[in-house]
């Protein structure tokens, strides 16, 4: 499991002695050694290694990876080149089109964003293959409500992009009054429909950022 580095690694050091992340460190691990976990384990950390927390603008919240071979980087919703683009990207992809004019690229890779400043973190970092949610309840929900309390301290504005209802869940640990919180139901396939499509939140998030003197994101997946 590779670790943090920079300030993320300052800001959540204190995370590392407590007794629920030795746990999760140690069956993390164990998990690696005995059975296929994705992502692959030097990927784990790369939202933030990615996205450094003095440059993050926007947070956009995932659940757990995905679970099938190949897919997994990192980020969420983000898959590597030459891999299907999941159901739930394509609806991403469909409304960045409709809100901002974007072509749909051919691939899921969003890289891109996450190096201008867009944290692309699930709230479980790691999945067994083909066993979605196996992760869950094992620590990593501690350490990542940990990265999302030091966002929301952080003196400046940053925008919260919550799809569905347990992205929605962080909510209550988001009071800083400078952030921007953008709810939707999550773009799967199985909720999209509800409000997911035409919810616009890539033009209000750079409109937001704007407003605030902050460069705007180029959600432009080349």
């Amino acid at each position: 499991m590779s670790g943090l580095n920079g300030d993320w690694y300052e800001a959540l050091k204190g995370e590392f002695a407590k007794p629920y992340y030795r746990k999760l460190f140690a069956t993390v691990n164990e998990e690696y050694k005995t059975r296929l976990i994705f992502p692959p384990a030097k990927d784990i950390f790369n939202a933030f290694h990615l996205t450094p927390l003095k440059d993050v603008k926007v947070v956009i919240l995932g659940q757990d990876p995905y679970h099938n071979h190949g897919q997994a980087h990192g980020l969420c919703f983000s898959v590597q080149k030459g891999v299907e683009i999941p159901p739930s990207l394509v609806n991403i992809y469909k409304e960045l089109h409709d809100d901002l004019g974007c072509t749909i690229p051919d691939h899921g890779c969003l890289t891109k964003w996450a190096e201008q400043g867009v944290l692309m973190l699930n709230t479980v970092l790691t999945v067994r293959a083909h066993q979605a949610n196996s992760h869950r309840g094992i620590g990593w929900e501690e350490f990542t409500d940990a990265a999302i309390m030091a966002l929301n301290s952080q003196d400046r504005p940053i925008v919260f992009i919550l799809w569905g209802a347990p992205a929605q869940r962080k909510k209550r640990m988001l009071n800083n009054q400078k952030h921007l919180i953008l709810e939707a139901p999550h773009p799967s396939p199985l909720s999209a429909y509800r409000g997911f499509f035409g919810s616009r939140p890539f033009s209000q998030t750079n409109a937001f950022l704007e407003k605030n003197g902050i460069e705007p994101i180029d959600w432009q997946i080349d």
